[in-house]
């Protein structure tokens, strides 16, 4: 599986940490973020980044980890792409619910709330739950797909 992570420089630090994370499990990482913290930078720019990768993806189930402050900006950004499915997750069962029922392929956190041991535990049960595929969530994913942009 392969993982596009991503973040402004409010979650530059997390996203370093949660890289080392994930290559020490064995994901197939790609980090979409600056090289340094600054100030300056905006995070739709790194959203449309790990978007588009997970998009143009030749893996079979690729996924992206967007970080910024409050994980908001990130999942507004993201939700704007036809096809991605960004969820804010705050704790493990709003984690396991968007992936089990929506399908999520993007989690978004908050930076500014979540220590690393709590980033883990979340972004471990996002990649760890599988999507439920029960008719009246592909439905629904389906009508998603559907609303106009």
């Amino acid at each position: 599986m392969k993982i596009f992570v991503g973040s402004d420089h409010n979650g530059y630090f997390l996203r370093g940490e949660l890289v080392k994370y994930l290559e020490r499990a064995g994901y197939d990482v790609i980090d979409e973020g600056d090289s340094k913290p600054d100030p300056q930078d905006d995070f739709p720019v790194f959203a449309e980044k790990a978007v588009n990768a997970v998009l143009t993806s030749d893996d079979k189930d690729p996924r992206a980890i967007l970080i910024c402050g409050s994980g908001q900006g990130m999942c507004m950004a993201a939700n704007r792409f036809k096809g991605i499915r960004a969820a804010l997750g705050y704790d493990r069962e709003s984690v396991r619910a968007a992936r089990n029922d929506d399908d999520a392929n993007v989690l978004c956190l908050a930076a500014n709330t979540l220590k690393r041991d709590e980033a883990n535990v979340l972004v471990e049960t996002f990649l760890s739950t599988p999507f439920a595929s029960a008719a009246r969530f592909k439905r629904r994913i389906a009508q998603l797909d559907d609303l106009p942009h």
